[in-house]
């Protein structure tokens, strides 16, 4: 065990000068807009970080803010054997004057933040003016005040206070018509208001209303105690009940434009639809060989399930099989932002051009009060013939020009014409027959290389939209591409059968394999080879140990 525990502090200390050369570091602000006298929080933010760092130099800030304070914390973590460090300087600032302010871009740990802007806006005199001789008050803002159906707004309640609290409880919004959804954490910081310095809770809500109108949100209630510090009894639990609250607010809500028409209302801050896994200029794309693209949905100001689901054109030339969809809504600041992500095993049916024809969507920009529409173009993929096709096309000339020269020679006068025709069909035929049987009994015995990039995955992908096809030397070639990807020691279906435990899968590879031999393709797909499959191999126990022996999940995607 102490052997153990000296080689594991012996790799952390190994990794950390490592780390300390590919630090990166990244500068936020707890938020972007404060009242004259409020504070705000600057996080400097380092990643893959030494230890014994400084403080860095934050003079450049001394110009537009009072520095107050400033705090360190530090981490490190080990994944799957990668290590990562973060090392975070919080620094509280204070404005000196109104107006959009400037955080410059500072050193930190050998690399440089990107500059920030900070918004200052003088008190509000309301707010000043009724907070002079009181202990606690709240505020209530939305933003912003005008808005449409199934946009979120923002919704802030701020509570002040000037004396200790327990025991507090803040309301929250009860509406109906409208979503209600917390955003983020609590966020806690000093303001200042009518001379006097206080503390602030300030928390965020997600207002999406459903329907149009005038709305009212009612005034937003605290109730808690306050301890007297200068009670010598407040030791003992004595308190006094304090209470609060904060003015309604309304918003009026406009309905869906009329002209809209049938597609899905999107009202978001921004939105963007992209497409990845566009093969590269030395990537090889073949008939029956599955290509993975990836389209991303992601809109500020909704939550994922207000997007609509993704799909692609109808493609000529091609099948598209969709993967399971990853959804989820992560915030941003005080804007929920969703997501949509869904893969599409696009298999082509013959080679040429395939042409993934424009995808487009329209939403509502919400800043600009304007129709816009995202898309992603069109693009173009060259196929190129299957694997071993090659091979058989110089046999279908000949085959051609055997029967042309039949025909001629019979064409002329014979006393018995049609004997000779009917002799002939049936060599024709007897050709074609084992021409095509020599073809499949190779294309079955093949060692088909499985390419460095596809995972086990897009290889069952792969073979799960050829098993619907026709063709069983596709079938078994997919088969054994996806088999290899797991066990690469496996050179043909036999060594397949052998390799597996369940009695199903290896009826489905018996079976297989005599349509291959036999010549008897079945047409309409074979629903029992892709029944048999699609939950993956069942290996048999004694594999356990091999590499790679641990099935990936169907879906290996987490739903958030």
């Amino acid at each position: 065990m102490v052997r153990r525990l000296i080689i594991g502090w012996w790799l952390v200390l190994l990794m950390v000068p490592a780390l300390a050369h590919a630090a990166d570091v990244q500068a936020t602000l707890d938020r972007s807009s404060v009242q004259l006298g409020e504070t705000v929080t600057l996080n400097l933010r380092v990643e893959n970080a030494g230890g014994g760092m400084a403080m860095p130099d934050l003079g450049a800030l001394n110009r537009d803010f009072s520095i107050l304070g400033t705090s360190q914390n530090s981490s490190l973590s080990v994944v799957n054997g990668a290590a990562t460090s973060t090392l975070t300087f919080g620094v509280a600032l204070r404005p000196r004057h109104m107006g959009t302010l400037q955080i410059p871009a500072l050193r930190v740990a050998g690399g440089q933040t990107a500059p920030l802007q900070l918004q200052v806006t003088a008190p509000d005199p309301a707010a000043s003016a009724a907070a002079v001789h009181q202990n606690v008050f709240m505020e209530a803002t939305v933003e912003p005040q005008r808005g449409y159906v199934g946009q979120q707004l923002s919704y802030v309640v701020r509570l002040y206070y000037a004396i200790s609290i327990s025991n507090g409880a803040l309301s929250a919004p009860q509406l109906d018509g409208v979503e209600v959804s917390r955003v983020g954490d609590d966020l806690n910081y000093d303001a200042e208001r009518g001379g006097r310095t206080y503390h602030v809770l300030e928390r965020h809500y997600a207002l999406i209303p459903q329907r149009a109108g005038r709305i009212e949100v009612p005034a937003a209630d605290f109730q808690g105690e306050a301890i007297d510090p200068n009670d010598p009894n407040s030791f003992f639990g004595s308190s006094t009940p304090v209470s609060a609250s904060a003015p309604a607010v309304s918003i009026d809500v406009q309905a869906t434009p009329a002209d809209w028409g049938k597609s899905a209302w999107l009202p978001a801050r921004q939105l963007s639809l992209d497409m990845d896994g566009w093969p590269g200029a030395q990537d090889q794309v073949r008939v029956g060989q599955p290509l993975n693209l990836t389209m991303t949905l992601q809109a500020k100001g909704l939550a994922y399930e207000s997007l609509p689901a993704l799909s692609l054109p109808s493609l000529d030339g091609a099948k598209a099989y969709p993967d399971k969809p990853v959804t989820g809504t992560r915030q941003d600041g005080q804007w929920l932002v969703g997501r949509r992500q869904q893969t599409f095993a696009i298999v082509p049916e013959r080679a040429g051009t395939l042409t993934i024809p424009a995808t487009t969507l329209k939403w509502w920009n919400v800043l600009t009060d304007r129709v816009e529409v995202a898309q992603i173009p069109a693009h173009d993929v060259t196929v190129l013939p299957a694997a071993g096709a090659a091979a058989v096309q110089p046999s279908i000339p000949d085959t051609v020009s055997v029967a042309g020269a039949a025909a001629t020679s019979n064409a002329s006068p014979s006393p018995t014409p049609w004997r000779w025709i009917a002799l002939g069909s049936v060599g024709l035929w007897l050709l074609s027959a084992l021409v095509w049987w020599w073809y499949r009994r190779r294309a079955s015995t093949t060692t088909v290389p499985v390419p460095a990039a596809a995972s086990p995955r897009q290889c069952q992908l792969g073979f799960l939209a050829a098993a619907r096809g026709d063709d069983p030397a596709v079938q078994a070639q997919s088969l054994l591409k996806w088999a290899r990807a797991e066990r690469p020691a496996i050179q043909h279906l036999g060594d397949l059968a052998a390799a597996l435990d369940d009695a199903g899968q290896c009826a489905a590879i018996a079976a297989l394999q005599h349509r291959c031999y036999g010549g008897t393709p079945m047409a309409g797909g074979d629903t029992g080879l892709v029944a048999a499959f699609k939950r993956g191999f069942v290996w048999r126990a004694t594999d356990a140990g091999d590499a790679g022996s641990t099935l990936p999940p169907l879906y290996p995607f987490k739903l958030h």
